[in-house]
């Protein structure tokens, strides 16, 4: 079972390479100017290799968001995904956030709710 690191602080390879084979994209988000920002990120590590990470955004408040939870498509259907939102949900309870929020598509309902999210009505605008 993969090892969880809190702020781990991939290097821009290690990042690049995971987003690349979850996403389906070439072209990461630069994680150097967002994780500095960030309440909490949270990687998860097999052979001290980077095989899935989440990043928990904040407002400074009490408001924190989960963003991008990423699994390497050869480390899926092993728990990882859930164990890295359960450890960033309860990092950012410890770290001060009150509510923790997540946009997701629907076929990912039944995950989110396993991992204890509630449906909101909450207002979104997509901006491009």
């Amino acid at each position: 079972m993969p090892e969880l690191r809190i702020d781990p602080f991939p290097s821009a390879a290690e990042l690049n390479a995971l987003w690349s084979a979850a996403w389906s994209t070439p072209k990461a988000p630069d994680f150097s100017r967002i994780l500095s920002r960030s309440l909490a990120h949270i990687g998860a590590y097999h052979d001290d290799r980077l095989v899935g990470f989440v990043n928990v955004a904040w407002d400074g408040g009490i408001h924190a968001f989960i963003l991008d939870p990423s699994v390497h498509p050869a480390m899926r259907r092993q728990g990882i995904a859930t164990r890295l939102v359960r450890e960033a949900t309860r990092v950012a309870r410890e770290r001060g956030a009150e509510w923790l929020h997540v946009d997701f598509e629907p076929h990912l309902t039944g995950f989110y709710r396993s991992c204890g999210f509630t449906a909101t009505t909450a207002g979104l605008i997509k901006l491009a």
